[in-house]
Formats: structure tokens, sequence, C-alpha cells
């Protein structure tokens, strides 16, 4: 059985894989069995793609919004929703049952006890696509994007994907926004982007420029308090939604980064978000107004959106919510979560994540981003906010993500923005039987059963056990190799890829270079935020800012986030606070290694065009992890003046050949910000 298994996978492998259907490898079967009742595109998915028997799809009030249900009844599959959106949200998952279905593990092969309610946590879920109008994408590693001159089948399948994963809502245009994403033309093209989304249930929103009125509409302010802004904003309103009824809202930059705002014209962020939420109310429009903010004169660049926001609390419209990414710096590789989460009592709030790997290793990476977000939610509890909202890692390559990984991260943040609840390696199984579908018809090898712990093998069987335990553990061992115990924003200057905790030429504000964060010297290493530092515990709770203030009791996954931590201090583990800095390095590159050899054990059984493009990215994760330890230990080590612990691997470079080296990075990028292809 699995010779013949085996070659049947090889004739597959040899009419190619090469990502482009995601996890919706489903075949167009063409089913006779009856799809009957509503008419729409939930029936058409399941017409195309169930290999089931009867399916009803029925309306029904009074269930939640986007909520619906899957019975079996009289030898039928009933899906009842109260709208359209709720009855594909119903259909996907009765597709996604029979991708993952496997006799005598999770569900019936047969489908005929079915009983499920399920209703989304959050109203609004949604993506953030960071997509310049030359069709560039910033932090984007994935090619160009999918809204410039969009191709119909390609708009298609990205709307199934987002519809089958739950997510309703696309920002189509950078945070960093343009002004003409408000004229007539680029509205145009943002209605045919709208009208191509509507059928899965996915509503379009604008990033704006705040001072559109002066650059598209010629007027000499941009005052929210000034009647003639006001005007003007109230017709361009008027505009958009003439041509896209449904329209969402706006997200919003002001007054960070350079990016025009209220304060520009003496102004709050309150009196800028109220006065778009006044003409987008009508509309039942929101407005999504970003807490990023930080100004190069701060001394502690983790404290302003603190010190900006909360005064405000309880001051914003009530269709304004204030989206704070997740940490209080930028997208780490660990952080602490955001005090606003937890500070601000009176106001709507809604999480940002990025699902693009910008500081994690870009598209070279296999880093499952699931148990960072969850980490958040240990602490920010799902229910004290509004929504979800995602920066995607999606452009115009061919498997959408760069790193056929790097779909599983698009893929949980669905999933959690459903139901922030669910397990995070429950979430990567879902996903690996979907998308690398038969590699569990063959039996793993006993040689390979010391390839990870038993947990996972022990919950998903072999070999998803693996690879989900490779999936999970990958984002700590990116966190060990980059910047343990708290270490942060490290990285080289005119990127934010490979490490350069040296880097800081004169002239460059002091919060754009590693130092700042790092503060290395004679002492110890690590930002002090204490209450006897620059304060930010006293931004937390009072028992966190207690546990953070001391430096025994702070969690050392963030002890230099909070501490200047000296290089003798003893750790848990009985090594000094330096032996464990090594340690934990080195603890990545081995891990890295580790991945590299599990993939390797999956060649006979995957693919070859996938199994060749994941091993080239795992070596490329391989060797960007020595990189990583040697240049930060050896350069730490210059402050340290300690040798490099005698049981553990020793760098094989040395640090002028570090401070010398520049990575090769392929990736698309702003040509503004210094990136190139």
């Amino acid at each position: 059985m699995l010779v013949l298994l085996t070659a049947g996978w090889s004739v597959a492998a040899a009419g190619g894989e090469d990502g482009s259907s995601l996890w919706l490898r489903l075949d167009n079967v063409k089913t006779a069995a009856a799809i009957t009742g509503v008419k729409g595109t939930a029936m058409t998915e399941l017409q195309t793609y169930w290999q089931g028997g009867p399916v009803i799809l029925k309306r029904q009030k009074g269930l939640p919004n986007d909520g619906y249900t899957i019975k079996s009844q009289d030898g039928k599959t009933v899906i009842t929703a109260a709208s359209d959106a709720g009855l594909l949200y119903g259909a996907y998952h009765l597709l996604r049952l029979q991708q993952t279905a496997e006799s005598g593990r999770y569900f019936d092969l047969s489908m005929d006890n079915l009983d499920i309610t399920e209703k989304p946590y959050y109203d609004l879920r949604i993506l953030n696509h960071w997509d310049n109008p030359n069709g560039t994408v910033e932090r984007g590693f994935a090619g160009h994007s999918i809204f410039v001159n969009p191709d119909p089948e390609r708009m298609k399948m990205y709307a199934r994907a987002n519809a089958s994963i739950g997510i309703n809502g696309t920002v189509l245009n950078n945070v960093n926004a343009k002004p003409e994403a408000l004229t007539t033309a680029s509205l145009e093209k943002a209605k045919a982007i709208a009208d191509q989304l509507r059928p899965y249930g996915i509503r379009v929103y604008l990033s704006i420029n705040f001072a559109s009125p002066i650059k598209v509409g010629g007027l000499k302010t941009a005052d929210p308090l000034n009647a003639e802004v006001v005007k003007w904003w109230k017709d361009k309103v008027n505009e958009i939604y003439k041509m896209i009824p449904d329209f969402g809202g706006f997200l919003v930059k002001a007054n960070s980064e350079g990016e025009p705002g209220p304060q520009d014209f003496g102004r709050t962020h309150a009196d800028g978000a109220n006065m778009l939420a006044g003409v987008l109310k009508p509309h039942k429009g929101i407005v999504m107004w970003r807490a990023f903010v930080y100004a190069p004169q701060s001394p502690d660049r983790a404290n302003q959106a603190y010190l900006e926001f909360m005064p405000l609390d309880g001051q914003f419209a009530d269709n304004v919510i204030i989206q704070i990414k997740n940490g209080p710096v930028d997208f780490q590789p660990r952080e602490p979560y955001s005090p606003l989460f937890t500070a601000m009592q009176k106001t709507q709030m809604m999480v940002e994540f990025q699902i693009t790997q910008e500081y994690l290793g870009a598209a070279n990476h296999l880093v499952y981003l699931a148990p960072m977000w969850q980490e958040f939610f240990s602490f920010v509890k799902p229910g004290s906010l509004k929504a979800m909202a995602g920066v995607a890692n999606i452009g115009d390559d061919t498997n959408w993500c760069g790193h056929h990984f790097a779909q599983a991260n698009w893929y949980a943040f669905g999933r959690l923005a459903w139901n922030p609840n669910l397990r995070s390696a429950d979430i990567a199984y879902e996903w690996l039987r979907q998308t690398w579908n038969p590699i569990s018809n063959y039996k793993w090898p006993a040689t390979r059963s010391n390839l990870c712990s038993a947990l996972y093998p022990a919950r998903y069987g072999e070999p998803w056990g693996t690879l989900v335990d490779l999936m999970m553990s990958s984002r700590e061992a990116c966190v060990n190799y980059m910047m343990p115990l708290g270490l942060h924003h490290i990285f080289a200057g005119t990127h934010h890829y490979g490490p350069e905790p040296w880097y800081a030429p004169r002239g460059v504000r002091a919060d754009w270079t590693p130092p700042y964060y790092h503060k290395a010297d004679s002492i110890g290493l690590g930002f002090d935020r204490t209450l006897a530092g620059s304060a930010n515990v006293k931004q937390y709770p009072d028992e966190l800012c207690k546990l953070y203030n001391d430096i025994n009791t702070c969690p050392e996954n963030l002890l230099t986030w909070f501490h200047h931590v000296p290089w003798d201090h003893k750790m848990k583990s009985g090594r000094t606070f330096w032996d464990e800095l090594c340690h934990k390095y080195d603890d990545g590159v081995q891990e890295a290694r580790r991945f590299l050899r599990i993939w390797d054990a999956m060649q006979p059984y995957v693919d070859s065009q996938r199994f060749e493009e994941v091993q080239h990215k795992l070596r490329i994760q391989a060797r960007d992890s020595e990189w990583w330890r040697d240049a930060c230990l050896l350069y730490f080590q210059t402050f340290s003046h300690r040798p490099i612990p005698s049981d553990m691997e020793h760098p094989v470079h040395n640090l002028d050949e570090m401070m010398k080296f520049r990575i090769p990075i392929t990736m698309y990028e702003n040509p503004e910000s210094g990136y190139t292809k």
C-alpha cells in the first residue's frame, strides 16, 4: 500500500503543485448531490466542490450576524443562517470538514452526525493591504499588488480564500496613503474591486491621507473643525457611497512618521476621528483610527501612544474604533502587549496584527504566528476588543505569500478573527490537512521519531504531528536566533531583515537605531523601563507593573525589554545572563537546522516543486540564523568582555566579517524606502 500511494503521489507531483490554490485544494466534482434552497455563492461553491450527500440551504431570522448552524437531518445536511454571508461561511465549514475528514479522528467520514453552531467573535475581521498606487507593496515580500489591474480569476480566488476563513473586510491601500486614493478615477477602481468581492461577503475600506482636502480638494486647510473641510469630506463620502453602497469606511494613520493629521492644525486625534465619523455615520460607515504614533524627541518610544490617547479616552464617537498594534513599539518578534488595551476603558479598540513578516525573516523564514497572537490574547481578553485587523502578506506571486508556509499565517489570522479561543496547534493541523494532502497516505518512518517531542504526534498522528511541532516551535526559534530575552529592534539600518546592533550613523534619529533599544555597555544590556527608568511599567495594571518592575520577577522572555540587565545577573537556569543569552541564540540556530531536517524527511511524499521551494527557504533560514547569532553575540561580547560558553557551538564568523557583510535580499518593496527587488 505504501508503495502504491507513494507512486500515486509521484504522479500527482509530476503534474506540478505551485501553491496557487492555497488551502482550497478542492476537486471540481460537479456533484450530482442535490444542493437546494437559497441560491447564491454558497450554493455555487457546494455544487462545484461538495462530494457528499444532499444539502439544504435555509434562511432563518434570529441567528447571530454571520452565524450559522450545520445539522444532519433525515439523510440530508441542513445549513441555516440569517444572511447570505452566514450561509457561505457554513458552506465553507462543511467543505473544510470534507477536506480534513479522517476516519476515527475528529470527524466521521459519513458526515451523518453533524450538529454545529457557529458565530464569529468579532463582526469586523479585516485585512489591511499596504499597497501603493504604483503596484509596490510596503513590507510586501510576495510580489506586486493584486489590486492594480486586478485579474478577475485572481480576485475570485482571493475572495474565496478570505470567505473560507471568515474574513469580511479589505482595506485596499497603504496606511501611508496617497491623496489620489480619493480621486474619482481611483474610486472607480475601488468600485470594480468591491463588485468582485461583494458576492463573498467582503466589504472594501480605504486608507486616507488626512490632508486630502488640500491635495485633492484644493482647499487651504484640512482643519477638521473648518466648515469647508467638513463639507468637502461630506461630499466625498457621498460620492463614494453612490459608487459603493456597502463601503465600509476609512482607515487613518495621522500625525505619525510624517503623515498629516489633526495635530497639524492644533486639534486632537478625537477631533479628527470624530469629524470623519460624523460624515460616515449616515451611511453606517466606520473610522479605524490608528494609535501608532511616535516622535523623535520621545525618551521612550514605547510610552507615546499611551500618553497621546489616554487623555482622550471616552471622547471618540461611537463609530470610531482605535486600531492599536499588538505591542507598544512595532510588530517585534516578541513584545509585551500595548498598555492601551487595558488602560482605555471608554473607547472602542481593535488589535492590529502583522501577518506579513516585516521583522520575522520576510518571506524567507518559516515562522508560524498564531502562537504569538495567542500570547497577546493571554493578556488582552478578546471581549475587550471590537475587531481584529491584520496587515496582509499577499502579493501577485504564484503562491500568494512568497513562502508556502506563510500561507498558514493568512489562514490562522482569519480563523482567530472568527474565534480567538481556537488552539494554535489545531489551526496548524487544519491548514496542513487542507494544504498538503495527501501526505497522510504514508507510514512515517520510525527513524524520524526523534525529530520532535511526542506531544503533537500523539494528538494529530504522523506526519501531521511532526509538522505541527515544527510550526508551533518556529516563532520561539525565531525569537531566540534574532532577539531573545526581551531584546528588540536591532535590525539593519536600511531594512528590517538582518542584524546590525552596531548601526548608529551620525544624523540618523536615535529611535531608528538599535543602540537606542539595546543600550549595551560594560554593565549590561537592555532598556530600563522600570519606575527608576522611563516608567513604562507604570502604564500597565498594578499587578503587572509590580511584576515587570522587579528584575527578579520579570518574565525572562521580556527581561531586557524592561531592565538594563547586568551581564552577571543570575538567571533561573543557574547561568549568568551573558551565558544564557549565548545559549538562547544558539538554541535558535539548532532549531532552524532541525526544521530543515524535518522537511528533508518529507521529500519522498511531497510534490517536487513545493518541496524544493520550501527546502530552499529553510536552508536560507538556517544560514540566516547563524548570521544573527554570530553578529549579535560577537558585537555584545565587545561590551560584556566574557567568553562564549564552552558547552555550545561558537560563532563561525568574526565580527569584522559580520560588520562588512550585507545579505542579499530578494523582495518587492516601496522604492522610496530603499528596498529593491
